[in-house]
């Protein structure tokens, strides 16, 4: 009963310790010179990270988020405020919708932007946004080494959406790529189609941006579905929309989707870029192998009957060997001796006499 007891003890001890490093600051004390200045201020209330956008951030998959403030010895200062997502994909996602356009593209964690003293990156499932008092040369590198310090999410979890592999770079409006997971993201972002045109409730993810042609701003829209007859059915729903100039396209769970100065040729293009192209797998063989092979069967099995016919030979052979150099050199003394060879007799004959 006690081991019983100290088990259980010991797995909600176990329990207790996972849930607390799950839920542990993942912001460093000290980077780069760096140093925490006040007690890192958590939440896992959406409203409280973000009063504007809680339903966004939510859609996006927000689980909890930081604020910290640190100084270095030379009295500069710094403030960041991080947030933390399911995937990598909410991450990327929350940074699209945070975005600005008239931001500078940095090389900071997996994708980053910067104007004047802020700096927005991610990293994995964390998002980041850093406020300078005074930008330098450093604060690049700077924030190069905390975003190698925050923690990455696991598995499959740690992958980014496929979507931005099918969005030409031509003509592409810099900072204009928006990844959404949900309606309140697609109203707050201002897209071109509506939540009911879209439809997330077939778990649908769009990633649109602008482009620029002779004629006036495209925009192309990709939807993503989980089904390909899924994107057939909301194909011909857009197809039935009044009062919307548009171009839509299928390519398997795909919708290409351009509006704006759909005439140009530049639209046309963009309506023909998006082609998708399944993965497939081929599991099953294509030729029977040397194990599946009935005569290279038939032949295993005589080779195997010689291999135990000459092995039985061999042993024969030394065995009847041993037995005639022992009974040469040792006559009547290990093999064959006289008070081991009796023979019952029966005498018959002498019975059938009498």
């Amino acid at each position: 009963m006690k081991r019983l007891f100290f088990l259980i003890l010991s797995c909600l001890c176990l329990a207790g310790f996972s849930v607390a490093s799950e839920n542990a600051a993942f912001l460093p004390k000290a980077f780069a010179g760096w140093t925490q200045t006040a007690v890192v201020r958590t939440t896992t209330s959406p409203a409280q990270a973000d009063s504007a956008y809680p339903a966004v951030l939510k859609e996006y998959g927000f689980t909890d988020s930081e604020t910290a403030t640190y100084a270095r010895d030379d009295g500069r200062k710094l403030t960041i405020k991080a947030a933390r997502f399911n995937d990598a994909s909410g991450a990327y996602g929350a940074f699209t919708f945070y975005r600005q356009p008239d931001m500078k593209t940095e090389a900071i964690g997996t994708k980053a932007a910067s104007l004047n003293n802020r700096l927005l990156f991610f990293r994995s499932n964390v998002l980041v946004d850093a406020d300078f008092d005074r930008v330098t040369e450093m604060s690049g590198s700077e924030l190069r080494e905390l975003a190698a310090m925050l923690p990455a999410a696991k598995g499959a979890a740690d992958n980014l959406p496929s979507l931005p592999e099918y969005l030409p770079k031509k003509d592409a409006v810099a900072n204009s790529a928006k990844y959404i997971l949900g309606p309140q993201a697609l109203l707050a972002a201002r897209a071109p189609l509506t939540p009911e045109q879209i439809d997330f409730a077939h778990d649908a993810e769009v990633l649109y941006q602008d482009y620029t042609s002779h004629d006036g701003d495209v925009t192309l829209t990709i939807i993503n579905y989980p089904t390909p007859q899924i994107a057939g059915e909301r194909m011909r729903a857009l197809q039935e929309v009044n009062g919307i100039s548009l171009l839509v396209r299928r390519s398997g769970p795909l919708l290409a989707v351009v509006t704006g100065a759909i005439s140009s040729s530049e639209a046309h293009d963009l309506f023909n870029s998006v082609n998708y192209e399944a993965e497939v797998t081929w599991n099953e063989a294509t030729s029977l192998s040397k194990r599946d092979n009935i005569g290279n069967l038939i032949l295993a099995v005589f080779a195997l009957i010689g291999i135990i016919l000459l092995t039985s030979i061999i042993f024969g052979v030394f065995f009847g060997g041993i037995r005639l150099l022992v009974k040469r050199f040792y006559p009547d003394k290990v093999f064959d001796r006289p008070e081991t060879m009796e023979i019952i007799q029966l005498h018959l004959g002498d019975r059938i006499e009498r």
